[in-house]
């Protein structure tokens, strides 16, 4: 059976020790560490080796570990064209000011690579933003220079950084997702052509984004195994009424007449079982994060009832064939 993690950024307005005990509590083995509130700090880290040890050392009292550090929202500031709603992952004294806000996520995401090594973490999942996600639908029409122009600004900008995460021994692990640049089967597939598959480059499969545009999540997560560095495991609900759409037509997340709404594991349309049987067909060791969004549902109900709800797939993978008793030479 595989340690079952949580990431903590949907928790980080909580102190650190506070959420340990109740994931402790609560049947968990691990924490995905997101660089939020006083969960963990880059600079720090960087900086410090004692500053991980401590946070290590707090972690096992709790019975946890840490194998993925989490850097979404600095990352997303690197790739993304400037609008107000970055002030919201960088530095209050940066807001407004998209070029520093990009130099600090450059600076910032460049020491998570120290600061995940000090930690004895070999994993970090991110976003990388994306110049050209306003191109999706194409109207105003995009050309094709247009796209191949932001999946180049991605490369300039993400090449110097994955060099530092090379001396530091670290992978990244890229969360498919929309307003990444990487968002769906081909989208991802051109990313790794653009870096040459650069074994830098993984990536950080997580269902949910992908079930809603129409991609199937085990398809995806069979073609491209090789590259999965980290899961997380989130369920999404489909609600195919005949009035909402796949775009959420500007209706908030948690309305029930969204066209799709993030929901708690096992409350949604997520094949589950399904996604361990793959896992396990390809031998997959690595961490397994439940990522628990709902809006509708209290967290902590959630994120006992979700790690309750995978532990009935989170099932070990057999070395005896069913039908291998039925020889005569057995």
């Amino acid at each position: 059976m595989r340690k079952v993690a949580l990431i903590s950024a949907q928790f980080a307005d909580l102190p650190l020790e506070d959420l340990c005990g109740k994931l402790r509590e609560r049947g968990y083995r691990g924490i995905e560490l997101a660089c939020l509130g006083d969960h963990f700090h880059v600079r720090e880290a960087a900086e410090s080796k004692e500053y991980c040890d401590r946070k290590r050392e707090l972690l096992s009292q709790y019975g946890l570990e840490c194998k993925v550090i989490a850097g979404h929202l600095i990352g997303q500031c690197i790739g993304d064209l400037y609008d107000p709603r970055l002030d919201n992952f960088a530095p209050p004294e940066l807001a407004g000011n998209g070029p520093a806000i990009r130099e600090w996520a450059i600076e910032e995401m460049k020491l998570l690579a120290k600061a995940a090594a000090n930690m004895g973490v070999s994993v970090v999942s991110f976003f990388t933003g994306s110049p050209i996600w306003r191109y999706l639908y194409s109207f105003p029409q995009a050309t094709t220079e247009m796209i191949e122009e932001g999946y180049d600004e991605i490369l300039r900008l993400w090449s110097p950084i994955m060099d530092e995460y090379d001396k530091y021994n670290v992978r990244l692990a890229l969360e498919v997702h929309p307003t990444e640049i990487a968002f769906d089967y081909y989208s991802t597939a051109k990313l790794f052509e653009k870096f040459q598959h650069r074994e830098t480059l993984g990536l950080t499969f997580d269902p949910s984004h992908l079930l809603w545009q129409g991609v199937n999540p085990v398809v995806f997560l069979r073609d491209f195994m090789h590259r999965v560095y980290n899961v997380h495991m989130k369920d999404v609900k489909l609600n195919h009424d005949g009035k909402a759409g796949i775009l959420g037509s500007h209706i908030e997340f948690g309305d029930t007449r969204r066209g799709w709404n993030f929901i708690s594991l096992g409350h949604g349309d997520v094949d589950f079982e399904s996604i361990i049987r793959e896992l396990n067909q390809a031998g997959y060791r690595g961490n397994i994060s439940i990522e628990w969004e709902d809006s509708g549902m209290d967290r902590f109900y959630g994120a006992e009832d979700a790690i309750n709800y995978l532990e009935k797939f989170n099932f070990p993978t057999s070395n005896f064939a069913f039908d291998k008793a039925l020889s005569s030479s057995v």
